[in-house]
């Protein structure tokens, strides 16, 4: 698998995006490689804020930044018109502009005409390899960990880099298989699964995790839900190809409807969402396991995460935890993923 090289560090383009869930690229860039981060920049009027210094392109191009990153997404993957502007001015100060939506930054004929005349790299990083295999399902030495999800949104990468560290920390011999944009940002490789013709996907999954030693693990990021009616297919893709040992259940506490749709779709159960992707998963691998669940409570406090956590522990029978909050929770589902006797039964 090819590994991106990519100009560093970067200015974060929230665009004019106002809810943080379509601003994963810019608030994952920023979570796990701030020190390639120098500051974020918005259109005028947007109130969404990360946390970074606010500077407009050539502020950011004087304190170091050599790119601008699209940090922010939208339905389908489109180029916003009202963007065109914002990047103009980006590329006259001199950065670069990567971009992970689906339209390619040269098809804007604005942007390819003025990186041809500023000497700009327009890198896309939603370009997956041109020469991805069909799906075998021919069992794959080495271990496999895949997060899944009740919905879009909400852990699946942050669960699966929180979960790689731990690993190595362990004293594991593991690697984050980035899956998405932001993923392929922070990894510097992978394969944008959401971008792989349909028919490639689960060959595009056995590539990103080929055969490996038997103690090494893939911690592989996963990708939509397979209750989400936009985006089931790259989820099963993704899990008959990856052929996971290990699935984590990705859910944020609190979210009642699937995202992104006008009709009310009505966020499944984690036991569902457990019975339906083991079901698929046994399909590849019969021994796959649940190794616990990872819950987002970001939207709550230290004791309202604490109980819910522990109400949700108790109610499945499995481990559960937060990998951004930590502690004693998150290390009990690291051993019970790392350790088939230390998971609870299914």
């Amino acid at each position: 698998m090819s590994v991106l090289s990519l100009p560093r560090p970067y200015l974060l383009f929230l665009g004019d995006v106002t809810d943080l869930s379509y601003a994963k690229t810019a608030a994952g860039l920023r979570d796990w490689v701030p020190d390639q981060c120098v500051a974020e920049w918005a259109l005028p009027g947007n109130p969404l804020r990360l946390g970074l210094p606010v500077m407009n392109p050539a502020e950011a191009a004087r304190a170091g930044a050599r790119a601008l990153v699209i940090g922010a997404a939208t339905m389908g993957g489109a180029l916003r018109p009202a963007w065109v502007p914002a990047l103009l001015e980006a590329m006259e100060a001199g950065l670069d502009i990567i971009s992970g939506m689906h339209m390619p930054l040269a098809s804007i004929p604005d942007l390819k005409s003025a990186a041809e005349r500023l000497g700009r790299q327009l890198i896309d990083v939603r370009r997956p390899p041109a020469d991805l295999p069909l799906g075998t399902g021919r069992k794959r030495t080495g271990k496999r960990l895949l997060t899944v999800g009740t919905d879009c949104a909400l852990g699946k990468k942050y669960t699966a880099l929180a979960l790689a560290q731990a690993f190595t920390r362990a004293g594991a011999k593991a690697t984050f298989r980035a899956t998405g944009q932001t993923g392929i940002l922070i990894a510097g490789g992978g394969v944008p699964m959401d971008a792989v013709v349909s028919d490639f996907l689960a060959g595009a999954a056995e590539a990103l995790s080929p055969d490996a030693p038997a103690d090494h693990w893939d911690i592989v990021e996963g990708q939509g839900s397979l209750f989400h009616p936009s985006y089931a297919g790259v989820s099963l893709g993704l899990l008959h190809g990856s052929q996971p040992d290990v699935l984590v259940i990705c859910h944020e506490f609190g979210r009642k409807r699937i995202i992104g749709l006008d009709a009310h779709y009505p966020i499944p159960s984690i036991e569902e969402v457990i019975e339906l992707n083991l079901m698929h998963a046994r399909r590849v691998n019969p021994d796959v396991r649940v190794g616990g669940i990872s819950l987002n409570t970001s939207k709550l406090s230290e004791d309202e995460a604490r109980r819910a956590i522990e109400t949700e522990s108790r109610r499945t029978g499995l481990p559960c935890a937060d990998p951004i909050r930590g502690g004693a929770a998150f290390d009990r589902l690291v051993e019970a993923c790392l350790e088939p006797e230390a998971a609870l039964a299914q």
